[in-house]
C-alpha cells in the first residue's frame, strides 16, 4: 500500500501543476475582461471599513478555478489512465466529482451575474440556492448508495471503527454537502482566505486518505475500496493546484475575487470528494476553520434573535470578528491558514503512526 501511495503521489504532481498553470493563465486573461465588462464586486454597507476600498475589484474569478480543476482532472486521467488495475468506478466517481463541482459553480455564476448586473451584493435568493443545494446533494446520495454501491457504513476517524447507518446515509450525505458548500462560501470574505485554506486542506487530504484507508482493518471485499478510494483522492490535488494558481492574483491586495462561482464550487468539490473516498468525517477535523466560520454565523444569528438585538461576535463570520478586534487582514488569513496546516499535519502524523503500527503488527 505504501508503494501504491508513493506511485500515486508521483503521478499527482502533473495534475497539480496543470491545474495551477491553467488557473493562472485563465485568471490573467480574465481580469482585464471582467474589468471591461464591469463585472466587479459591490461591498455591503455593513462590511468593515477597510473593505470599502475593495469595491470595484473584478469578481467571478471562480471561472478560472473551474478551468484549473478540469485541466487537473484531465491530466490525472492521462497519467493514471483507465488501464488495468483501476476499476470503472474510478472514472465514474471522478466524473461525478467534476459534475458536482461544475453544478455548484454554475449556480454560483448565476448568483454572481445577478449581483454584478444589478450592481448590488444580492444575487439569487436564499431559498433558490438552498433548493439547488438540496437537489444536487440528494442526487449525489442516491448515486453513492445505488450506483457507486459504496455501502451504508461510515468510517470513524481515529477510532478505527465502521458504523452502519443504513439508509440514514442519504440525509447524512445531504447534510455534509449543504454544510460544506455554505461553510466555504462564508469563509470567502478576505483576500486569499478561502483559496489559502482550501489549498492547504487539499494538499494534505489525499495523503491522509491513502494512509487512513490502508490502516483500517479490511476484508477481501474492501481491497477494491482502498485502491479506488486512494486513486479518487487524487482529485484533491487538482483542487489544490487551482487554488494555488488563483492565490497568485487573489492574495492581499486581491486583484480578483473568486465570487460564489468559486466558493460554491470549492465547497461542493471538497464535500463530494471526501464523501466518495469515504473520508467525509475528516472534513471537520482538517477543515476546522470552515466549521468555525459557519458556526460563528449560526451563533451570531441565534444570539441576535434570542437577545433581541445583541451580538455575540463583533461581526460574523469569524474572520470579520478578528478584523474588528484589530487584526490586520493578512494576519487573519495567515493564522487561519496556519491553523489548517497544523491540523492537517497532525492528522497526517497520526495516520502515518497508525499505518506503521498496522504494518509492523
Amino acid at each position: 500500500m505504501m508503494k501504491l501511495g508513493l506511485e500515486l503521489m508521483g503521478k499527482a504532481m502533473l495534475p497539480l501543476l496543470a491545474a495551477m498553470l491553467v488557473t493562472m493563465a485563465v485568471t490573467w486573461r480574465l481580469i482585464p475582461y471582467l474589468k471591461k465588462m464591469h463585472s466587479t464586486q459591490t461591498i455591503l454597507d455593513e462590511a468593515p471599513e477597510a473593505h470599502k476600498k475593495k469595491s470595484g475589484t473584478p469578481t467571478m474569478g471562480g471561472v478560472a478555478i473551474l478551468a484549473g480543476i478540469l485541466a487537473g482532472c484531465v491530466f490525472s486521467l492521462l497519467t493514471m489512465g483507465f488501464s488495468a488495475g483501476f476499476s470503472e468506478a474510478f472514472s465514474l466517481n471522478l466524473l461525478v466529482m467534476l459534475v458536482v463541482v461544475f453544478l455548484f459553480g454554475m449556480v454560483g455564476f448565476l448568483d454572481d451575474y445577478r449581483k454584478v448586473s444589478r450592481k448590488q451584493n444580492l444575487g439569487l435568493t436564499a431559498r433558490q440556492k438552498m433548493a439547488f443545494q438540496l437537489l444536487v446533494s440528494l442526487l449525489l446520495a442516491l448515486y453513492y448508495v445505488f450506483v457507486a454501491d459504496l455501502g451504508t457504513r461510515i468510517l470513524i476517524p481515529f477510532v478505527w471503527a465502521r458504523v452502519d447507518i443504513g439508509y440514514f446515509i442519504i440525509p447524512y450525505i445531504m447534510f455534509i454537502v449543504v454544510a460544506m458548500v455554505n461553510a466555504v462560501n462564508l469563509t470567502d470574505g478576505l483576500d486569499g482566505l478561502a483559496a489559502g485554506v482550501t489549498s492547504v486542506f487539499s494538499l494534505f487530504f489525499p495523503l491522509i486518505t491513502i494512509l487512513a484507508l490502508a490502516s483500517f482493518p479490511t476484508d477481501a471485499d474492501e481491497v477494491g475500496l482502498i485502491l479506488t478510494g486512494s486513486v479518487d483522492a487524487m482529485f484533491f490535488f487538482s483542487v489544490a493546484g487551482a487554488c494555488l494558481g488563483f492565490l497568485f492574483f487573489n492574495r492581499n491586495p486581491a486583484r480578483i475575487f473568486m465570487g460564489d462561482t468559486g466558493s460554491l464550487a470549492l465547497g461542493g468539490g471538497l464535500a463530494v470528494g471526501a464523501i466518495l473516498v469515504k473520508m467525509e468525517l475528516f472534513l471537520p477535523v482538517c477543515g476546522l476553520i470552515f466549521v468555525l466560520e459557519a458556526l460563528s454565523d449560526i451563533i451570531q444569528v441565534a444570539y441576535f434573535k434570542a437577545t433581541k438585538g445583541k451580538r455575540f461576535f463583533k461581526m460574523a463570520p469569524l474572520h470579520h470578528h478578528f478584523e474588528l478586534t484589530g487584526w490586520p487582514e493578512r494576519r487573519v488569513v495567515s493564522v487561519f491558514t496556519g491553523v489548517t496546516l497544523v491540523l492537517c499535519a497532525a492528522s497526517l502524523g497520526i495516520m502515518m503512526w497508525k499505518y506503521a503500527s498496522v504494518v509492523n503488527g
